[in-house]
């Protein structure tokens, strides 16, 4: 693969959140979201990613206009917020009426930074016809170009019982046909699902909207939860073959930037210093070149 000078990589929120509780307890993070700020540019990083509880805890001390200042006065362009879920069900169920609820502060915090997109899908599997989930698409769509010019980008998984295929994505985003909804891809669930990559060129580049980074071993583990969200590996440290995932979606013609999306229980409960020097290093890897030439020194 040829060497790339100026790799532009995200460090997700789940990457660098540090010793959390995905999805079954304190999601939010212990590190400072300035800090956060201050390592990301330390290593070369040129965004963040978010999780929306974690949002919610850094804004009980800080507004979205001093977490901008943070993020700006660090160099950082791209910023990830994420997920929402439950957003096809009908408007008066409860977890419908908790989504909006999320909706509402990811479209708020989106207009606020410039965000690059918010990354929607549905992680608890929730049995939906795929007429109403491209209906309900196109809705969340341009109820979010109301407020945002952020791409709202459907990220599809192995738990997801609806949507587990390419031509089911498509048939979901495109057949919604909103400028502002696209796909994210991640390496870790298209290798679980089967999906190689040259298969990604089947994506119209107009729908190829993200795309995130993660290795893995390709024989599952007994717990596919748990293996989902603690046993990731770094990219380049898996089983997976990353390098041939950019360098599909490079060919392409997928511009960037790209996200490194690494659940890992033995990641997180490093310094934070560490997360991200490994985090960043293991990935611009992946794209034939050990340093970013556009790297950011110390603030």
């Amino acid at each position: 693969m040829a060497a790339a000078s100026n790799v532009e990589l995200l460090g997700l929120y789940w990457t660098v959140s540090g010793p959390v509780e995905v999805h079954v307890g304190r999601e939010w993070s212990l590190f400072d979201w300035a800090d956060r700020c201050a390592q990301a540019r330390a290593v070369g990083f040129s965004g963040l990613g978010i999780w929306h509880s974690d949002l919610r805890h850094v804004l009980e001390t800080r507004s979205l206009r001093e977490m901008k200042g943070a993020f700006d006065d660090n160099g950082l362009r791209y910023l990830e917020l994420e997920f929402i879920m439950d957003w096809f069900l009908d408007e008066d169920d409860e977890r419908r009426r908790a989504s909006d609820t999320i909706r509402s502060l990811l479209f708020e915090a989106a207009a606020e930074f410039g965000a690059h997109h918010i990354k929607v899908g549905n992680i608890p599997g929730v049995p939906a016809e795929l007429p109403v989930l491209t209906e309900r698409f196109a809705e969340l769509c341009a109820d979010a170009a109301q407020h945002t010019d952020a791409k709202i980008v459907y990220e599809f998984m192995p738990f997801d019982v609806n949507v587990r295929s390419i031509d089911a994505a498509l048939e979901v985003v495109a057949g919604a046909a909103a400028p502002n909804g696209g796909i994210a891809i991640d390496t870790w669930h298209m290798s679980k699902l089967g999906i190689a990559p040259d298969d990604l060129r089947r994506i119209p580049l107009e729908y190829l909207s993200w795309v995130e980074l993660s290795d893995g071993r390709l024989t599952d583990m007994d717990d596919l939860v748990d293996e989902t969200v603690n046993h990731r590996n770094l990219p380049g440290e898996g089983e997976f073959d990353v390098p041939a995932y950019v360098e599909a979606c490079r060919d392409h013609g997928y511009p960037g930037p790209w996200g490194v999306e690494v659940l890992s229980d033995e990641l997180r409960n490093n310094p934070i210093d560490v997360i991200f020097r490994r985090a960043y290093e293991a990935t611009v890897m992946q794209f034939g070149t050990e340093h970013n030439s556009d790297k950011r020194g110390a603030p």
